[in-house]
């Protein structure tokens, strides 16, 4: 498994090369060359696990006003904003726990997992043939690459590892993803802990109207698409039947989050409303117990 978020390792200084001269200073040099060459290898390998991390700090970052986000997840004071391909994998990740009848906790863990090996992007590279959300390897018995590429099975996956750890219930987030993943880095997950709660919250009905997107809405999908893949992830395809509030927020989240690859334009629920060129729900009464969308 790939672990491209980690803190790369500290470099150190490099000798620095001496001049020509007689024999044994000429095999100096050459070791010195050598050396350099083998650091400037290194550090071009430590630019590209900068770079990813930059990348997923920069789309989970507190709110600093410096324009407006494609995607903003908030519980209480705490809000960060990701884009819209994270927010439909997040919403993903937090619906396949709530379907398998987990806890929130179990979803906290499986997103900072998600967080720290991807970025919460379905990569399609990795460590050796690590792939995924999770960067799960086909050769380890995670699955076939089709299926790893499937966010929704990669999720269940995780899952099913992760209820096969004795205690995990109780395990700090990290301890419990490092049991599932076996990371060479086993405390890099503890760094996204509390991005992964907020979001966890904000997306398992936890916290109401938690997630919300602006999304350009083009064309919807059939209808029968939508619903296909509700059942998969959501373990529900029916709209507009009275659901309790964390069933309700979850489906809200995951519509939210899915609006723009199925063209929907409105979620309505519990007197709120959320439309694509907002990044706030609304007050929309009546407050009503039913999911309801408009494409």
């Amino acid at each position: 498994m790939t672990h491209g978020i980690s803190p790369p390792p500290r470099s150190a200084t490099s000798p620095r090369p001496g001049a020509a001269g007689n024999g044994r200073r000429a095999t100096s040099d050459r070791r010195r060359h050598d050396q350099w060459r083998w650091w400037a290898a290194a550090g071009a390998a430590v630019v590209v696990v900068v770079a990813i991390a930059a990348g997923a700090v920069e789309l989970l970052s507190p709110s600093n006003g410096a324009g407006p986000p494609e995607c903003r997840v908030a519980a209480g004071s705490a809000a960060y904003y990701f884009d819209l391909e994270q927010a439909a994998n997040a919403t993903t990740i937090a619906a396949v726990g709530k379907r398998m009848g987990l806890p929130d906790h179990a979803v906290t863990v499986a997103l900072a997992a998600a967080i720290q090996e991807s970025g919460l992007r379905n990569l399609t590279h990795g460590d050796r043939d690590s792939l995924g959300l999770f960067q799960q390897r086909p050769s380890q018995g995670w699955g076939a690459p089709s299926q790893i590429l499937t966010p929704s099975y990669a999720a269940g996956a995780f899952y099913q590892h992760l209820v096969g750890v004795p205690g995990w219930q109780t395990l700090p987030v990290t301890d419990a993803a490092q049991r599932v993943q076996r990371s060479g880095s086993p405390t890099a997950y503890a760094r996204w802990e509390t991005e992964a709660r907020v979001i966890a919250r904000a997306t398992t009905g936890e916290v109401p109207a938690g997630l919300a997107c602006r999304a350009p809405i083009r064309a919807a999908v059939s209808p029968a698409v939508l619903q296909q893949a509700m059942a998969a992830e959501l373990g529900t395809a029916t709209l507009g039947v009275p659901v309790d509030p964390a069933q309700g927020w979850t489906m809200a989240a995951w519509l939210v989050g899915h609006a723009l690859p199925f063209g929907i334009r409105s979620v309505t629920f519990a007197g709120q409303l959320w439309t694509p060129d907002a990044e706030q729900w609304q007050p929309h009464p009546p407050d009503d117990s039913r999911v309801q969308i408009g494409t």
